[in-house]
């Protein structure tokens, strides 16, 4: 299980109880952390995190979960379970990639596909599935070839095209492809959505170093990208990303509060992530 690359999912003030909520729900899941502003769920073993950072971003369906199961009475299940409270985007029905599938967004905002069939070649019990739509509509295919040619070990995994009845022939119906080993999902959409592709949910990539870090930020920065602040950025295709060295989270642990305070204070300052510049804030 590749734990360097997970999802980051944006609440208001209430990521502690959303993390119980989907401990209830979901097998063989825990909440690893929790600090009040950080929640880290693992999902069999699969990080989920949750940042309680106030009103300014939610989720939106622009970034779903896809759960595979073999047994439909698992689909049905959670699709019960997940859409208390939340509404039915498509309801659990037979269709022709499924034999029992749904689409629901809970009561937190976020947004899973439930389908009963085969994972493909992934061990995760989630699949970050992004839909490009609005300004991003069509743009699939190309966001599939950026990130396997920016992430080692990548490859697409199958890709499966619109034959223009249900949607722009040559549109993306459902592809998947995996990045440095982590699965992920991608499908485009044609119809007018009332959402984009925001911070509501953005994907964590921990390097391991300077370099690897420069790698990814100046490489997804560039070509319509955007840098924010403290390790935040927004691609090309308006994907979120959060680049953090894993020494960040090593200092801001620091055993001497004054010395984890001071390396708060400095990240805060900073776009890009500099190790050097945290070290010395450090005293390292």
């Amino acid at each position: 299980m590749n734990n360097h690359i997970y999802p980051c999912v944006w609440f208001d003030n209430n990521g502690t109880e959303a993390a119980q909520y989907y401990c209830s729900i979901f097998p063989d899941t825990k909440i690893d952390t929790d600090t009040g502003m950080v929640q880290m769920l693992s999902i069999k073993g699969q990080y989920l995190m949750f940042l309680t950072a106030g009103p300014m971003f939610r989720p939106n369906a622009s970034i779903s979960f896809l759960i595979a199961n073999e047994e439909e009475k698992e689909t049905e299940r959670l699709f019960h379970e997940l859409s208390k409270e939340g509404m039915v985007l498509m309801p659990l029905d037979s269709y022709p990639f499924s034999k029992k599938y749904g689409w629901v967004r809970d009561k937190y905002g976020i947004t899973w596909q439930l389908y009963t069939g085969e994972k493909g070649d992934t061990d995760q019990y989630f699949t970050p599935t992004l839909m490009f739509v609005n300004k991003q509509n069509g743009r699939a295919k190309e966001a599939i070839s950026f990130y396997t040619n920016l992430f080692p070990g990548s490859k697409a995994e199958g890709i499966l095209e619109y034959d223009g009845t249900e949607d722009t022939k040559g549109n993306v119906q459902h592809a998947q492809f995996s990045i440095n080993g982590y699965t992920l999902a991608c499908m485009d959409s044609s119809y007018q959505h009332q959402f984009n592709l925001d911070e509501g949910i953005s994907m964590v990539v921990l390097t391991k170093d300077q370099e690897e870090t420069d790698h990814y930020w100046n490489n997804m920065t560039k070509d319509g990208g955007a840098e924010s602040q403290c390790g935040w950025l927004k691609d090309r295709f308006g994907v979120s990303w959060q680049i953090v060295p894993q020494q960040l989270i090593q200092l801001m642990n620091h055993p001497d509060k004054e010395k984890a305070k001071k390396v708060t204070e400095a990240m805060m300052k900073m776009k890009k992530i500099v190790i050097a510049d945290l070290e010395a804030a450090a005293g390292a």
